[in-house]
């Protein structure tokens, strides 16, 4: 690949740690952050078609191994980070929304638009994209429910735009037609409500957050679905390990549901730490914990 005409940032052995919520993981070989759409594409384009690709948000759903990622990471956040209304009918309002949009901002302009159904975006700590790659959800919502349609970017450096059916979604889950995908942005759909004090729902939902999460401290939000019927919080607190600890990776005691690095942790000890939460709550309630963080890269550590 030539970087010439490229008007984007490539960085060399770039260290994930940086760029991680979780604040661990070891380098990527190649990382690239896009100077707006247009170059992403052509950069895309470039690449070799067997080149591995990570898709970067905020990286708060991310866990790269200590060994660091062979291939190339692409940052989108703050690059793809626009919001539009493109229609009205009646009470029904569509929003062209990039993939780098924070599902935090996304959230606030809903409620100062007083669009209803946005509200629970707030309780989500990543972007849009990473949203829409693993139909992320909080507090009753899931962001798919609001989808109309998508826009992709395959490997190949082709542009489509496909509707929710032709997509594969369930709880946590979204399996796409495209190889490897990138999604640009999607047009999502909320209900116009002048009298909607959607204002004051997001400082309800952000107190009751604060109140039940650690929030401020490095984590990934919560680290495993919930299993059908149940809480995975409850089950790994009645299993005994809030508190637990793998180096400086911890179950908090504040909701058991979420791991911290509670000072110098390496991925690897974040790692074994979800896999001793995963043994210990089978072995005492008969459940397999499925992890909704992505977990990518070599073990050890990087050369």
């Amino acid at each position: 690949m030539t970087a010439a005409n490229l008007r984007g940032e490539l960085r060399m052995r770039e260290p994930m740690s940086r760029h991680t919520s979780w604040r661990a993981g070891g380098p990527a070989d190649r990382y690239y952050r896009p100077a707006d759409r247009d170059d992403l594409v052509e950069f895309i384009r470039r690449l070799d078609p067997q080149e591995p690709i990570l898709w970067l948000g905020l990286g708060s759903n991310l866990l790269v191994r200590d060994g660091g990622f062979r291939g190339t990471v692409i940052a989108l956040h703050g690059v793809l980070d626009h919001i539009k209304e493109v229609s009205r009918d009646g009470n029904v309002v569509t929003l062209e929304v990039e993939a780098g949009v924070h599902c935090a901002r996304l959230a606030k302009y809903c409620a100062e638009h007083q669009l209803d159904g946005g509200a629970f975006f707030i309780g989500i700590p990543g972007t849009v994209g990473g949203a829409l790659a693993m139909n992320a959800g909080a507090y009753g919502g899931e962001t798919w429910q609001r989808v109309l349609s998508v826009e992709v970017l395959g490997h190949d450096g082709r542009v489509q735009t496909l509707e929710p059916s032709a997509f594969e979604i369930g709880y946590r889950t979204v399996k796409a037609p495209v190889a490897t995908p990138c999604y640009l942005g999607a047009k999502l759909r909320f209900e116009y409500d002048p009298a909607l004090e959607a204002k004051a729902e997001i400082r309800e939902l952000l107190a009751a957050r604060k109140a039940a999460q650690p929030v401020g401290q490095p984590s990934c939000g919560s680290v495993f679905r919930n299993p059908q019927g149940d809480h995975a919080a409850r089950l790994i607190e009645t299993s005994g390990l809030k508190g637990y600890r793998i180096g400086a990776a911890c179950v908090s005691d504040k909701h058991a549901n979420f791991i911290l690095n509670t000072g110098e942790a390496k991925a690897d000890d974040i790692e074994r730490l979800i896999q001793h939460v995963q043994q210990t709550v089978k072995e005492q309630h008969g459940v397999a914990l499925h992890p909704e963080v992505r977990i990518v890269g070599e073990t050890g550590v990087a050369a």
